[in-house]
């Protein structure tokens, strides 16, 4: 069996999972890789049969999204032409990560895909979402279309959700608390994180930041790089974690059975919606910058640990695909 795996690389947790899957999909076939973004901090660590620029959005360093610089770095020229000429109709099997440019190629192609998501959880109704009518929507289902869809929550909402991919790295490490939190912000800068974590002395930060090209403390505070394997150990040592709206970070963290504070990048749907899911979990969301203060101070003062014991469906979910397209 011949199988296409393709990545969305901005961002971690696609990449992330993506260090999960692969080898079980390399029991099943032979599987070439494609990857497109740039702004994955976690690495891959296998052969890329295929690596494009794409289109995806850039982090800001204000609690936002930097539009201006997505549409500004894009080549939609090249990213037509890399849907066109990628050989989708050469796979028996093409699992998308909510990756552009093999999702387009397959659609244009009438070649049956399956899109292996968080991002797919959203096709549901079931799922929770923040009320209104936002263009995120819009992309969400549009941006990497798919025949069939598997996606990952942090509950089954729906038939086709299955709960997260949890890394072996973090399954098998060993939780405790230290005392500090860990704090993974990227879409704020240095500068902002240290003015409101220097508010609170008696408490100890090891910030990851994606700003910084060296380690350094500042009073109560640690600043590094993002590093894969420190950043583990400090989330498995902390007391919390302080973090965006994302998927695979606030999971390990419930995972772990830890305190969670997201921050969702205001107008970034998708966060919007991770962040609504996670706080009826139990989490604290800080849902605008006004109340970042207050409600920061009431998280470190008063929050519970949150434990969540997701089963590890991996195998069983890719050994379903399988089974499905052979």
């Amino acid at each position: 069996m011949k199988i296409l795996y393709a990545i969305q690389g901005t961002g971690n947790g696609h990449v992330s999972r993506a260090r999960e899957i692969i080898p079980i999909l390399k029991k099943y076939g032979e599987l070439d890789i494609l990857i497109s973004g740039t702004q994955a901090d976690v690495n891959l660590d296998e052969e890329i049969k295929y690596q494009f620029k794409g289109f995806g959005f850039d982090f800001g360093t204000k609690g936002g999204i930097d539009y201006k610089s997505s549409f500004r770095k894009a080549d939609f020229s090249q990213l037509i032409k890399d849907i066109r000429n990628l050989p989708v109709k050469d796979y028996d099997l093409v699992i998308n990560d909510f990756e552009p440019v093999t999702a387009w190629a397959c659609k244009l192609r009438g070649k049956k895909s399956v899109a292996l998501s968080h991002q797919s959880a959203f096709l549901s109704p079931k799922t929770p979402i923040i009320s209104g009518i936002h263009l995120g929507a819009i992309i969400l289902k549009n941006y990497a279309p798919a025949t069939d869809k598997v996606g990952f929550h942090f509950e089954r909402y729906d038939d086709f959700i299955r709960t997260p991919v949890i890394r072996s790295e973090i399954r098998n490490l060993k939780p405790e608390n230290l005392g500090h939190y860990t704090v993974y912000l990227p879409a704020y800068s240095d500068e902002f994180i240290l003015k409101k974590l220097s508010k609170h002395p008696g408490q100890k930060f090891q910030v990851f930041s994606k700003h910084t090209r060296e380690d350094y403390s500042q009073e109560n505070v640690e600043v590094y790089k993002v590093n894969n394997e420190k950043f583990n150990l400090s989330l498995a040592k902390s007391e919390g974690l302080l973090t965006g709206g994302g998927f695979e970070g606030p999971a390990e963290a419930l995972f772990l059975g830890k305190k969670l504070l997201c921050v969702p990048m205001f107008h970034q749907y998708e966060q919007q919606c991770n962040a609504l899911a996670a706080e009826k979990m139990g989490a604290t969301v800080i849902w605008s910058e006004k109340e970042f203060d207050q409600k920061l101070n009431h998280w470190l003062k008063n929050a519970e640990p949150i434990q969540v014991n997701f089963p590890d469906e991996t195998e069983e979910v890719i050994k379903n695909l399988i089974e499905k397209y052979s």
